[in-house]
């Protein structure tokens, strides 16, 4: 069985839409509650079975590294003051046995480009592509899903979810192909946020990928796309068109933390589920719907 035990997280982006609040905090530390939203992607990670978790950063990410870094003054702190569980949950944001690698984007050149500066750290093996914009609840998580699927069939992997007409303009759309008695679908193409008329389907392609090593050299050559960035797209549709690619149906509720309204989405699902705040949260949102504040 090939086991994918890398994954990459590109957290090089700038933030801009979330602006002014990610002029010096990364918009991956954002938090869902109590939670940073690329800590969901790293517990997803883990729970597939990744062991080496690369990060590929850029100008004013130190944060990243500095939230799954040991902090021992801080563990200090808590212990003095009679919070060993606090001091618990913070040493153990990465579990023991799993290590951070941390490599730097000196320009940003697209999420292609962001994959290929983890390529020393990667070597010659498979691994998965998590994009922390995309937090996924639900008991089977996308990740675990193509680790598994990979271990089938050792071949690029992605995970889809079909979209309402109107939105394929906002994604990568896969040029599906035959489809197996186990719910593979062999991918042709995809095509990068085409028009609605001109889409090959309606299955978009989200923030979850495992790749084979190859994809590399792909990307060394890969001429600047739209944006005149390097994309990631571009490369995944010159493998599925030699037959390399293949998708499963993301198995889990995907909110898009990458936009105010996706964000908003999942912290109020998040409040509606915490068992602490869920039924005062519950009762606060009816008071505001029955009763809103004056502006």
């Amino acid at each position: 069985m090939t086991r994918v035990t890398k994954a990459v997280f590109p957290v090089a982006g700038l933030g801009t839409r979330f602006l002014p609040a990610t002029k010096a905090m990364p918009k991956e530390l954002l938090p869902i509650i109590d939670k940073p939203i690329v800590q969901y992607a790293v517990e997803e990670a883990v729970a597939a079975g990744i062991t080496e978790l690369i990060f590929v950063t850029g100008r004013n990410k130190r944060a990243v590294g500095d939230h799954f870094d040991a902090n021992l003054e801080l563990e200090a702190q808590l212990v003095a003051k009679g919070k060993p569980e606090l001091r618990d949950m913070v040493r153990n944001i990465v579990p023991e046995g799993v290590a951070c690698i941390f490599m730097r984007q000196p320009e940003p050149l697209g999420l292609g480009h962001a994959v290929l500066c983890a390529a020393p750290a990667v070597g010659n093996n498979p691994f998965a592509v998590l994009l922390a914009d995309d937090l996924m609840q639900g008991e089977i998580l996308p990740t675990v899903a193509l680790v598994e699927a990979f271990a089938r069939d050792p071949r690029t992997v992605l995970s889809v979810s079909e979209v309402a007409r109107e939105e394929v303009s906002k994604y990568g759309i896969i040029r599906p192909g035959s489809i197996g008695p186990d719910g593979v679908i062999t991918v042709d193409g995809i095509v990068e946020k085409p028009p609605a008329n001109e889409a090959p389907s309606r299955l978009a392609s989200f923030g979850r990928y495992v790749f084979t090593p190859e994809v590399f050299e792909i990307l060394r050559h890969l001429r600047p796309g739209a944006g005149g960035e390097i994309q990631l797209a571009d490369a995944i549709d010159e493998l599925a068109r030699q037959g390399k690619v293949s998708a499963i149906t993301n198995p889990s509720r995907r909110y898009d933390c990458g936009s105010k309204f996706g964000y908003l989405t999942a912290l109020v699902d998040a409040a509606l589920a915490d068992p602490e705040y869920s039924a005062r949260f519950l009762e606060l949102i009816r008071n505001r719907v029955e009763k809103p504040l004056e502006k």
